[in-house]
């Protein structure tokens, strides 16, 4: 296998990180909404705390990364992220612990944008969605952990243990990077270089940008929601959840993005251009996850955590060639500020939507939320499709 899989491999290690520093707070929801006497809503706030940073800082990591550089935009990402999450397990009060996710997710808005710079960089064009797949399966990983740490650190050492603890193991990923960097040097010459034209002035960014927004509507929910759907609806303990079933759906989100990435390059092979192929995985998946909606109908914890696998790995499927699309559309050169759009518009999302999904929920539980978010995959066809036809 050639090393420059081995760069992406390692910069998909630090996606893996920075989401088992958001995920901490997720899957400790149920006790930290408890200890701060916390609602719903109030907990939607705390992630909106998070994501509104993410959002605001995204564009400026991304042009902070493409004019320094990989190496020492992604250090100092890093770096700040790992200070944001040892200092949330010192927090004393609920406005320190809005302070803390606030400079996480100001911090860990340029984790994305990083690693599609170094996908850009090192991976060729027909690769690239495998290279965001991976990046899913980061996310994964650091979703799967989480609660798993959570389960173990929380019970043996508190709360903040679970913080200070996944806050530290970023720092030993920076040396990690720095000695990989030596030795897989970036190709000569990148595939393309993109449009002289700088992406801020191309409406098909901010269109790309608006579709992810009515997409990953999905995403946000399993990803911030699952523990507290299974404890609410189904009656389990925080323990019970995140180790039976809370870390099940991150394992096929993963399995969704590697499916989504290697039928959009295998569809691409066969003779489709590239926009065109990942433009239909992302048509099938929007249309699966429709099935979102059933999710407040399962009769078990069991199989409500299978309806969710489903709707998770249609979800990441269709990421996966989203976040793909900016790099196929401004190259290598513009690859960190294209796709730091897409990860504000997330932010912007998630900054809307979580104390509103939080309002819905106490007031009418799941099903208006889940069935809202089954359906918004489709009108992000419709932008996608319009930036397909001006791309032809």
């Amino acid at each position: 296998m050639s090393l420059r899989w081995l760069a992406a491999g390692v910069l998909v290690l630090s996606t893996a990180l920075s989401f088992v520093d958001r995920q901490v707070l997720a899957a400790l929801a149920p006790l930290l909404k408890d200890e701060f006497h916390l609602s719903n809503e109030g907990y939607g706030y705390i992630l909106s705390a998070f994501s509104l940073a993410y959002a605001v800082c995204a564009p400026v990591a991304g042009l902070f990364i493409d004019r320094v550089g990989l190496n020492r935009g992604i250090t100092v990402v890093v770096a700040f992220w790992s200070v944001a999450g040892v200092a949330t397990g010192l927090a004393g009060g609920l406005v320190s612990l809005l302070t803390c996710r606030a400079a996480l997710g100001a911090a860990e808005s340029g984790g994305i944008p990083a690693t599609a710079k170094g996908f850009a960089l090192y991976l060729q064009p027909r690769e690239r969605a495998i290279g965001t797949a991976l990046n899913q399966v980061g996310i994964t990983l650091g979703m799967m952990a989480a609660p798993l740490l959570v389960g173990w650190l929380a019970t043996t050492y508190g709360w903040r243990a679970a913080f200070v603890a996944t806050g530290i193991a970023g720092f030993a990923w920076i040396p990690l990077w720095w000695v990989t960097a030596r030795r897989v040097p970036v190709p000569a010459a990148p595939a393309e270089i993109g449009p002289a034209t700088m992406p801020a002035r191309d409406w098909r960014l901010w269109a790309l940008a608006a579709a992810n927004i009515l997409m990953m509507t999905v995403y946000s929910l399993w990803m911030n929601w699952t523990t507290v759907f299974l404890v609410s609806t189904h009656g389990l303990t925080l323990a019970e959840a995140n180790r039976q079933f809370a870390w099940v759906p991150p394992v096929f989100a993963s399995l969704g993005g590697l499916f989504g990435g290697w039928l959009s390059m295998r569809w691409a092979k066969a003779g489709s251009g590239l926009y065109a192929a990942r433009l239909r995985v992302c048509v099938v998946s929007a249309v699966l996850l429709t099935s979102t909606a059933l999710v407040p109908l399962a009769p078990g914890a069991g199989l409500a955590t299978a309806l969710i696998s489903v709707s998770f790995f249609m979800a990441v499927a269709m990421s996966a060639n989203i976040y793909a699309m900016p790099l196929d559309l401004f190259g290598a050169g513009r690859a960190a500020f294209a796709v730091s759009v897409l990860t504000a518009s997330y932010g912007l999302m998630q900054t809307v939507a979580s104390p509103l999904f939080g309002r819905m929920i106490d007031r009418y539980g799941f099903g208006p939320v889940c069935g809202v978010a089954g359906v918004l995959p489709l009108a992000s066809l419709v932008l996608l499709v319009a930036v397909g036809r001006r791309s032809s």
